[in-house]
């Protein structure tokens, strides 16, 4: 078993050291045990936990018993038991898995995509059916509500396969040329799918319309990045109902909160591979990243990276087992990898002694190579005067720097800085003095803003400090210390008033206290005045007046509290008789109110009905509208409602109209009268 650690974080790998062949019999086995003692020492934690050549895709069953790994060469799916520890059955196909779903939450129902645009479906007893979808594919999900399979590909189209009633449905018409990867939220169901274009469409099943579209490519490039080309959408994964993380071809991670268009954090692995895994660990908040060199753990929230991992051969698949430290990977070799992280949390049950050996590992730790080297940049084999040595024997290169014999470094540290020693015992007298002087009682150095709230905490802590040492406990971080308090004893704009209303009753013995205060704080203050190095505090009375005070405080209190509002009546007596006095010698001057064109002036109380109407609630305004004639509300066939209103109209307009009316009806009389006597001489002239 290989250890590493980065970061302080320890990492297992249980799956380093050479495998034995397959086809070598138990009785050789044995014997290669006995005498190669590397073969001897390995954990081999699930028995035959390999492929032939390569494996491309791992996953665990959603009840955490089967792992189901696909690899080549031939096409095959294999399925080990994690209680037997050991393969539980294996199944050759007919073309190479481009990836897998397990629906159930055992190995009874998986759903294979497949290189030549096959879709095969698996049961318990081995292969069930087969179908083609119209262009190639490269991923799909499953839709549980549903039972829908949503495959994308090589084409615009999400072909949709409902597997209850076992035809395909109408496919999404999308605007991407292309999709490379695609999720379906476990929590609201939405689908996401990554383009060729750099772009994330989201759908929404029910309505099968597009909701969202995230343009990834532009906000991947940020000031510290260097991108060649386009970047296309090479992982996504969900999680939670809210946040999406997204991986690029160019080697960055995404996260989004699916409420903003804009990227919360943008991670680069700085080797310009695609992103080949997401995974989420809530337990620490957590990203998993890997592409094809590197694993990646860091802070979804900081961005601040965890650890690490290379392995020897490249990455296919990232799988994290649920629930547990454990991370397993595909990789372009037979052997799929197995790491353990007790960091993350605790071994899965079926390997619970896994948590026994680490301990003991970590009780008694053995001496690893690089205890007896030191690694060292090229500044400091500069400053040492050793920079000739770089590219010979003594020097290995690795990273930023190198790594150099430890008895080496000593020796050319002893020639650079030949009075080192002295130094060091320098420090180490300075470092006794400071610790004696740190027993003696030292001089407050209070802030100039709050400086008796600073005197008050100081007490408290040397308290609390007291305390915690009689019952070994903790001592819990001063405010004074603390950064995010430290503007309230800077800025003058947070000092207490003590003289307001809230303060005076909320603290009633605050006088007394303040009193002591206010006298300790002068003494403080001539001693710093005086520049006495030795000085001890000002002693307070002794322990019977103060047992003294403090009983007679408490029977005090309520007539602290009655003094206190006595006082505060009386000067808001005092503030009343000023206003008064203020508004007699005050002279009332006259107020001009401008009126609106075409507005007549009829009273001030048209006002006061105008803001009382606007006081009023939306459905008493309404109701009155209705009363008045202004506001017609009617049922539809449908089932709603209509309202009509008219408006009201200004007094200008009304007077026009008004006018118009009066003109109309005088055109109509002369009409009339008009007819009238063309009528009387038409019969004047048949009398004729």
């Amino acid at each position: 078993m290989q250890v590493s650690s980065l970061n302080e974080v320890k990492i297992y790998s249980l799956s380093s050291g050479r495998s034995l062949p397959e086809w070598l019999s138990d009785r050789k086995k044995r014997a290669l045990q006995k005498k190669d003692v590397d073969i001897r020492r390995r954990i081999e934690l699930i028995q035959d936990f390999e492929m032939p050549t390569v494996s491309t895709k791992i996953k665990v069953s959603r009840d955490g018993q089967y792992i189901m790994a696909v690899g080549t060469y031939k096409p095959r799916v294999r399925c080990f038991d994690t209680y037997q520890l050991s393969q539980k059955f294996e199944r050759c196909l007919d073309s190479e898995v481009v990836t897998f779903e397990i629906l159930s939450d055992d190995y009874s129902k998986i759903v294979f995509l497949q290189c030549g645009r096959f879709v095969e479906f698996h049961s318990q007893h081995g292969h069930y059916y087969r179908t083609r979808i119209p262009k190639f594919g490269r991923d799909f999900s499953y839709h549980y509500p549903s039972c829908d399979l949503y495959f994308v590909g090589a084409s615009s189209e999400v072909y949709r396969l409902n597997l209850e009633q076992g035809r395909f449905l109408n496919s999404l018409q999308t605007e991407a040329s292309e999709s490379n990867v695609c999720d379906i939220n476990p929590v609201h169901f939405l689908f996401a799918m990554g383009t060729a274009e750099g772009k994330v469409e989201c759908w929404d099943p029910r309505t099968r319309n597009r909701v969202g579209l995230l343009d990834c490519a532009l906000s991947s490039v940020t000031a510290d990045t260097e991108i060649e080309g386009l970047p296309s959408i090479s992982a996504l994964k969900f999680d939670g109902a809210l946040n999406m993380a997204v991986g690029t071809s160019t080697g960055q991670v995404l996260l989004y909160d699916l409420r903003s268009s804009n990227p919360l954090i943008v991670k680069d692995h700085y080797y310009g591979l695609p992103i080949k895994s997401i995974q989420f660990q809530h337990q620490l908040d957590l990203i998993i990243s890997a592409d094809s060199r590197i694993i990646k753990m860091w802070n979804k929230d900081t961005g601040k990276i965890f650890t690490s991992m290379e392995p020897e051969h490249d990455i296919n698949d990232v799988c994290l087992y649920p629930n547990s430290g454990m991370l397993m990977t595909a990789n372009e070799a037979p052997k799929m990898n197995i790491y353990y992280i007790p960091v993350l949390g605790p071994a899965p049950k079926w390997c619970s002694f896994l948590d026994n050996l680490t301990e003991e590992l970590e009780e008694n730790p053995e001496s690893t190579v690089y205890d007896d080297y030191k690694f060292v940049t090229r500044k400091d084999l500069e400053n040492l005067g050793l920079a000739h040595l770089i590219g010979s024997s003594l020097l290995r290169a690795y990273m930023h720097g190198f790594f150099m014999d430890i008895r080496l470094y000593h020796k050319a540290k002893m020639m650079a800085n030949p009075f080192a020693y002295e130094e060091y015992r320098r420090e180490k007298i300075r470092q006794k003095i400071e610790e004696t002087r740190a027993q003696r009682v030292q001089l407050k150095k209070l802030p100039k803003v709050n400086k008796e709230l600073a005197l008050k905490l100081i007490e408290e802590e040397g308290e609390e400090q007291q305390i915690s040492k009689k019952r070994k406990q903790k001592n819990l971080p001063s405010l004074l210390k603390d950064d995010r308090f430290k503007v309230m004893f800077e800025n003058p704009d947070f000092q207490v008033d003590e003289q307001s209303e809230e303060f005076r009753l909320l603290n009633p013995l605050v006088s007394k206290i303040s009193e002591k205060r206010k006298r300790k704080l002068k003494i403080l203050e001539e001693l710093e005045a005086q520049g006495q190095e030795e000085e001890e505090e000002p002693e307070g009375k002794a322990s019977d007046a103060e047992s003294s005070e403090s009983s007679d405080d408490e029977k005090g209190w309520v007539e602290e509290v009655r003094k206190q509002r006595k006082l505060l009546r009386q000067e808001e007596k005092l503030k009343r008789q000023e206003r008064l006095k203020e508004d007699q010698q005050t002279l009332l001057k006259p107020q001009f109110f401008e009126i609106k064109e075409g507005e007549e002036f009829r009273s001030f109380k048209d006002s006061a009905k105008k803001q009382k109407l606007m006081k009023k609630t939306l459905e008493d305004r309404l109701k009155l509208e209705e009363k008045l004639g202004t506001l017609n509300v009617s049922d539809t066939t449908v089932g709603s409602k209509q309202a009509t209103f008219k408006l009201k109209k200004s007094e200008q307009q009304r007077k026009q109209q008004e006018a118009e009316k009066r003109h109309r009806q005088e055109r109509k009389s002369l009409r009339r009268s008009a007819s009238h006597l063309k009528s009387r001489r038409g019969r004047g002239r048949l009398f004729h």
